[in-house]
């Protein structure tokens, strides 16, 4: 009865004699008790409205750990093909989230039940990452609600970033340098670092008043991807977040691939190419790029031999970076398939995460470290400037080498005469 104090306290100032108004207080103290019977009935758990529903988080732990991370698991010849990487990689990213972020590690509840696992929440990331497929849809296998899914896979590409970016997405250092350049000399383009080009990753979240400057030759919004890649598919420079509208040049005008270039934080490149010296590295690029010395284009109507030759030489090595977003789209299908997150943030971790996870896994399978680059199963000696180059001074005369039209057209002239030596 003490549930109701304001009802009694105006019952007991009523007059005993007045039956119609006691009468009136009884039905309403008996409607009052029906309504809070019905909201008790209707609304369970801490939050009005939730339904609880019982995964067996326990279950679903044991199973997947059966399946793919016991000694004699049930799935073991399928986990490279399930998970896109092997399993002590796998193991490894789980550990380093773990550690980064207590979020990934299991622990219990009020009443003493066991929260979801890490290898339950890393694997149910993956799902998405590697599938594409909604985030309700790992919920019958790793038993993990959506909206759960949805933040532990924002969690989950932010830790990714911040203890695996330093050293897999990174511009390369002076043993990387003399690599490449080993690499692009046997393959006849010395001084080349990589190829460069665009992607577009559709976005179909969009909001409408964003949908205008995010619409492009795509005909749907879009987000653009600008990548530098190499031979092994590695990638090395990733700038992602602008609009679609906008064509390869404006990504390249508001990109920092050349920030280090132009800060003299870059080593010095030299290198000879048919008399001629040298010390700048250079990227090939499709025809839309400029006419700069850090980039190398292709003819578009060669004429005579030496030209044809340099022609498809440089388009068949500049396919890499095309290469490598092909790969890079087939091991992570959230790429390739239209964007469902709302928030562009969002968005940018995911593609940064994927994008770390692919170096690791060309990194794990060896493909940086199987290239024979003369043949005789040594890597030759390539020689890295170190001198010194002061910020400021410099900085006005590198951005014009840069940007130099005469130097990208000696540079020209000079590959189609070494290519047909």
């Amino acid at each position: 009865m003490d549930r109701y104090p304001d009802i009694l306290e105006d019952i007991l100032h009523f007059d005993e004699d007045s039956d119609d108004e006691w009468d009136m207080l009884l039905a309403e103290t008996k409607r009052e008790e029906e309504s809070r019977s019905k909201r008790r009935n209707k609304h369970r758990g801490s939050v009005p409205g939730h339904r609880i529903i019982r995964r067996g988080r326990v279950e679903g732990h044991e199973r997947l750990y059966h399946d793919y991370f016991a000694p004699n698991c049930v799935y073991d010849a399928f986990f490279r093909r399930r998970f896109r990487m092997g399993r002590p990689l796998f193991l490894r990213i789980v550990n380093g989230v773990e550690q980064y972020d207590p979020y990934f590690v299991q622990t219990t509840d009020a009443i003493g039940n066991l929260g979801l696992s890490s290898l339950q929440k890393v694997t149910a990331a993956f799902r998405i990452l590697t599938y594409g497929t909604p985030a309700d849809s790992v919920d019958e296998y790793v038993r993990i609600g959506e909206s759960t899914a949805i933040e532990n896979l924002r969690r989950f590409v932010q830790a990714v970033i911040a203890v695996f970016g330093d050293e897999y997405l990174r511009p390369p250092n002076n043993n990387d340098i003399a690599r490449l350049l080993a690499i692009g000399e046997q393959r006849g383009f010395p001084g080349m670092l990589g190829s460069i080009d665009c992607m577009h990753w559709k976005w179909k979240n969009c909001p409408t008043a964003w949908k205008g400057m995010y619409t492009g030759h795509c005909h749907e919004p879009t987000i653009i991807l600008e990548a530098v890649a190499s031979q092994d598919l590695w990638i090395w420079h990733a700038f992602f977040g602008l609009p679609g509208s906008l064509n390869d040049i404006n990504v390249l005008e508001q990109s920092p691939v050349f920030a280090t270039l132009t800060e003299g934080r870059a080593p010095p490149i030299n290198y000879r190419i048919n008399g001629h010296d040298y010390t700048m590295g250079y990227y090939l690029a499709d025809g839309i790029y400029p006419n700069w010395s850090t980039f190398v284009k292709t003819i578009p109507c060669p004429q005579g031999l030496k030209r044809k030759h340099y022609a498809a030489a440089q388009e068949s090595i500049r396919k890499d970076v095309e290469r490598a977003f092909g790969v890079l789209q087939a091991r992570f299908a959230i790429v390739s398939g239209p964007a469902r997150f709302w928030d562009e943030e969002t968005l940018a971790y995911i593609m940064k995460a994927c994008i770390i996870m692919h170096n690791m896994i060309i990194e794990d399978e060896g493909a940086t470290n199987d290239n024979d680059f003369d043949g005789s199963g040594e890597n030759p000696i390539v020689q890295v400037s170190h001198v010194h180059t002061p910020e400021f001074v410099n900085f006005i005369q590198t951005h014009h080498q840069i940007r130099s039209n005469a130097s990208h057209s000696q540079l020209q002239s000079d590959l189609i005469e070494h290519l047909w030596q």
